[in-house]
């Protein structure tokens, strides 16, 4: 079965440390994605577009700056893709995927590790399923280097970048005989 993603109940927040000492948060919103899953329900494939430009830390000129040429390049690669290439089974609900992560036209492997809900249905008669999941780059990867040292070697952006997701996906409405 195919599931689409609800963006309005997605969420993807990472955090990144800072001068060394400290972690700044911030989030992306996803544009659109599926998961689809086997007759039992376990996921067998997850695609997601995120938006480039939504990153927000709470601070406008940071976000800017994660916006422009040093970082995300926003306006020239306006979309974030993943892509699974294997989902392993851990036992119980607990899953990990394997994808492909493609930022500014470079695409590198990821993993994720993640938790799945079974299906409910909504108060709308929907069919919803669910999953927390997170991971970790190194930014450096995808070329995103720009960084100043610091007086005593710290670095001002860390190189790793965790992730968490917070994901919820729809079952498409059954089409009404005529």
């Amino acid at each position: 079965m195919k599931w689409n993603l609800d963006p309005s109940h997605t969420s993807i927040d990472f955090k990144v440390r800072h001068m060394g000492i400290a972690s700044v948060r911030g989030s992306l919103k996803v544009l659109s994605g599926s998961v689809e899953t086997d007759e039992a329900g376990r996921p067998t494939q997850v695609e997601a577009v995120i938006d480039a430009a939504s990153i927000a830390t709470g601070e406008p000129q940071r976000d800017g700056h994660l916006r422009s040429a040093d970082f995300l390049h926003a306006e020239q690669y306006p979309e974030i893709r993943f892509v699974s290439t294997q989902i392993e089974p851990l036992g119980g609900n607990r899953y990990r995927i394997q994808g492909n992560l493609t930022i500014r036209d470079i695409t590198k492997p990821v993993t994720l590790e993640a938790e799945v809900s079974a299906p409910i249905k909504d108060p709308w008669g929907m069919q919803r399923i669910a999953a927390s999941a997170s991971g970790q780059i190194n930014r450096k990867d995808w070329n995103l280097t720009w960084n100043q040292v610091l007086e005593l070697g710290a670095l001002l952006v860390g190189e790793e970048v965790k992730f968490n997701l917070e994901v919820e996906a729809v079952a498409p409405a059954p089409v009404a005989a005529q």
